[in-house]
């Protein structure tokens, strides 16, 4: 880890992210996760999925 990573670490650990930042990115997180599991379990629709190259 570079000291811009370690400088940036240092920054957020003074300044965190307020709670309505952290919810939008759990949820965020959620909405992918659940895309992912839906494409994994086969319930993604086959018009939203890309042709194999």
């Amino acid at each position: 880890m570079g000291p811009i990573w370690l400088m940036r670490a240092a920054k957020w650990a003074r300044n965190p992210p307020s709670a309505r930042q952290v919810k939008r990115l759990l949820v965020i997180f959620a909405i992918v996760f659940a895309i992912f599991i839906a494409e994994r379990l086969g319930f993604w629709p086959d018009a939203l999925t890309l042709p194999p190259r």
